[in-house]
C-alpha cells in the first residue's frame, strides 16, 4: 500500500499556484488510515512519549490517533483565542506578515517526552513555533513528525537538532 495514492491534489487552493495535497480521501479508507498510523508512529515503538501535540488543524487527524497508539496523552496547538483556559504563544512568519500559535500553560510537564504532529512540513515556521512552545513549558521534543513534507521548501532548515520523521517526502 503507498499512502500517496489516497492523497488528490488541488491545483491553485487555497491560492493560484499552490498544489493542494487534500488528504481526506486517506481518512475515508480505514486500511490506508492505519496503514498510514503504522507508518507515522513506525519510528516510536520502543520510545517513551507522554504528550502527542498536534497543531491546528490537519494535525488533529493522526495525531489524536498517534497519542492512542502511544498511550499518550493529545495536546492541541491551535490558533490565538481558540483555548479556553490560559495560553502561551509563538508567532511565525508567514508569507506576508506574522501568525501565531497557542498552548494551554499546563499542557506540558517539565521533562514531559514529546512528540510533535502535523501533517505537512512545509517552509518549517509552523513547526519551529510550536517546538518553542514545548521547550518553554520544560517538554522534551523526541520527534516532529509529519504525514508529508515538501522538501524543495527546506523547512528542515528551522528545525536543526530535532529528529524529523516524513511519511512522504516531495
Amino acid at each position: 500500500m503507498k499512502i500517496e495514492d489516497f492523497l488528490r491534489d488541488i491545483p491553485n487552493f487555497p491560492k493560484e499556484g499552490i498544489l493542494f495535497k487534500d488528504i481526506t480521501p486517506l481518512l475515508l479508507n480505514h486500511e490506508a488510515t492505519k496503514f498510514c498510523l503504522n507508518t507515522l508512529a513506525s519510528t516510536l515503538k520502543d520510545r517513551k512519549i507522554d504528550k502527542v501535540v498536534g497543531v491546528e488543524s490537519r494535525g488533529f487527524f493522526f495525531g489524536t490517533l498517534l497519542a492512542q497508539e502511544l498511550n499518550a496523552g493529545f495536546v492541541p496547538v491551535r490558533k490565538p483565542k481558540k483555548l479556553p483556559y490560559k495560553t502561551i504563544s509563538a508567532s511565525y512568519a508567514l508569507e506576508y506578515g506574522t501568525d501565531s500559535l497557542e498552548i494551554h500553560i499546563d499542557a506540558i510537564q517539565p521533562g514531559d517526552k514529546v512528540l510533535i504532529h502535523d501533517d505537512v512540513l512545509a517552509t518549517g515556521g509552523t513547526a519551529e513555533a510550536v517546538c518553542k512552545l514545548i521547550e518553554q513549558l520544560g517538554g522534551e521534543i523526541v520527534q516532529v513528525n509529519f504525514l508529508m513534507e515538501l522538501s524543495f521548501l527546506n523547512g528542515r532548515n528551522k528545525l536543526t537538532g530535532k529528529e524529523i520523521f516524513a511519511a512522504i517526502t516531495y
